[in-house]
């Protein structure tokens, strides 16, 4: 097929899904064409090397990318936020009439919801059908943010009735969770195309590897329990929940808590540790990607922690499928499917989220098993990865619903 690609984020920005997904197309034989921005998520300012300008084309092999001018902003501003978001809407569109006329199919990031400009545009003009993949539920990831434009009711009315229209002009959904899935339905989309595929990690840096006492040392690594949480320390992480948790069972477990990465909450985080006296608790600061797939094996379990939030519990996050792709069980502590997924598929242990008592009680449970049985967790985590998250498995998923687009099929 010819397979249309429209994501306003791509590589060299850490946005993997979309490039993963057109390197394993043209793999398979499918000629694929790219219309995205030029790089500058997250900091909001292009990269080095690129210059902005309307004729940007380059090709490898079967696939083929075009980026379109926009407006660079990530700031705390929602004005400027929003003029990032539009200005890609209407470069990509003018450009999608010539570029993408002609594809069987296409497939669209969201977010931002506004990237499906262009896929509206084709399906008025060519009747060209769109697969959408749905990443976070818009308007509550707009409106919950401290930087959301105001007034938040009125903004909030007015995405929910822009994400209606586009779950019914698109072909097909995929959305990243089975309570994802639920809400979208919930709000207009057709059941009979809406498919959950679960979105799979980066795997040329998220793989198994052996530990090294190199890493172990990295880490301070002592001979204990040790839990990492590997990501931002930002306001919806509760890292101060798992400090706590920590801190309460250091002299009783032998657990240890490793926090990997930085954030806006870091300091608050550092305070806390001080103020409770932890001494099992560190701090390694922000590391190279390549190196997180080493120290994830130096460490017994990874650590996901979330609040309880309405935008969380139509989701997995994605530090889920990195652990599990390292063959990492977990310790989880976040709202919606993720804890059933967990528990489900023997991968770790789960609590409701923003209960730091339960926490240190799934910490002590996790410090309990026999090498032997933690070694059959690991394994379990690697294989339900494999199975049910992989790279395979999901562009299996998406491969169907394009070729189904592409027949004017609905499943």
């Amino acid at each position: 097929m010819k397979i249309g690609i429209v994501s306003q984020w791509y590589p060299p920005e850490p946005a993997f899904i979309p490039a993963s997904l057109a390197e394993e197309l043209a793999a398979r034989g499918h000629e694929v064409r790219v219309l995205t921005g030029f790089p500058n998520y997250p900091v909001g300012v292009i990269y080095p090397g690129y210059r902005q300008q309307w004729n940007a084309w380059s090709t490898t092999g079967r696939i083929t990318t075009r980026r379109v001018p926009l407006y660079p902003s990530h700031d705390s501003s929602a004005a400027r936020r929003i003029a990032t978001y539009a200005s890609f809407a209407a470069t990509s569109s003018v450009a999608a009439v010539r570029y993408l006329a002609g594809v069987d199919a296409l497939y669209v990031y969201h977010p931002p919801a506004t990237a499906f400009a262009p896929a509206a545009l084709l399906r008025l003009l060519y009747r060209v059908p769109a697969v959408l993949h749905v990443q976070d539920i818009w308007p509550e990831s707009v409106t919950a943010s401290p930087m959301g434009p105001r007034p938040r009711g009125l903004v909030d009315r007015a995405l929910g009735l822009a994400m209606r229209q586009i779950y019914r002009m698109a072909h097909s959904i995929a959305v990243i969770a089975p309570s994802m899935r639920d809400l979208v339905v919930e709000r207009g989309a057709d059941p009979a195309r809406v498919r959950v595929v679960l979105n799979w990690a980066d795997e040329s840096l998220f793989r198994p590897v052996e530990a090294t006492e190199e890493a172990r040392r990295e880490i301070g690594y002592r001979g204990r329990c040790t839990v990492m949480h590997a990501g931002n320390i930002g306001p919806f992480q509760n890292i101060c929940g798992a400090i706590r948790a920590a801190a309460s069972v250091e002299r009783a477990s032998g657990v240890d808590l490793v926090l990997v990465g930085s954030g806006i909450a870091e300091g608050t985080a550092r305070t806390l540790v001080a103020d409770l006296g932890a001494t099992n608790v560190r701090f390694l600061g922000r590391q190279e990607p390549a190196r997180m797939a080493a120290l994830y094996a130096a460490a017994d379990y990874q650590l996901v922690s979330l609040l309880d939030l309405p935008i969380f519990r139509g989701t997995i996050p994605s530090k889920l499928q990195a652990a599990l792709s390292c063959g990492s069980p977990v310790v989880v502590s976040a709202p919606g499917d993720c804890a059933g997924l967990v528990e489900r598929n023997g991968v770790g242990l789960s609590c409701p989220p923003e209960d730091w008592r339960a926490l240190a009680d799934r910490f002590v449970r996790a410090a309990s098993f026999s090498p032997a049985e933690h070694a059959e967790m690991r394994r379990r985590a690697r294989a339900s990865y494999e199975a049910h998250m992989s790279k395979r498995a999901g562009v299996d998923e998406l491969e169907k619903m394009l070729k189904a687009a592409a027949r004017g099929e609905h499943r």
